[in-house]
């Protein structure tokens, strides 16, 4: 399987927009959203870019190369040191590296590479790229 790097362009695009927008306009969402759609967007626009960088590798794989490193920038909040969290006081630096560790997050990033996954899965099926057995 190839994927359409056009496709998957645009897919990290509508997804960007949707968790900057989950963020600006929170107080509009049920607080459930509100609290973890951010979230689980970033992480699902991690695994379109990892989709969009290694177009042929198998999906399992870029599933896999998302929850590393999703969970590796989480894990890295519990490192507190002076420089990195002047990087992460940056507008840039915030959305990339976020601020401190939440369990819930890992949660989320799970959740949203998986919805992820069963999009991928829908536009294959959709497109008809996905391989014929």
């Amino acid at each position: 399987m190839k994927r359409s790097r056009i496709i998957y362009f645009a897919l990290i695009v509508i997804t960007m927009v949707l968790g900057l927008a989950s963020r600006q306009f929170g107080d509009c969402l049920p607080v459930f959203l509100r609290n973890y759609a951010g979230d689980a967007l970033w992480a699902m626009m991690v695994f379109w870019g990892i989709g969009f960088l290694f177009s042929k590798m198998a999906a399992a794989k870029v599933m896999l190369a998302a929850l590393v490193f999703s969970f590796a920038i989480e894990f890295s909040q519990l490192y507190q040191a002076d420089w990195i969290n002047v990087l992460r006081h940056t507008t840039l630096g915030g959305l990339i590296l976020g601020y401190g560790f939440l369990w819930s997050d890992l949660v989320c990033y799970t959740v949203g590479i998986l919805i992820g996954v069963g999009i991928e899965i829908g536009i294959l099926n959709w497109t008809g790229m996905r391989r014929k057995k």
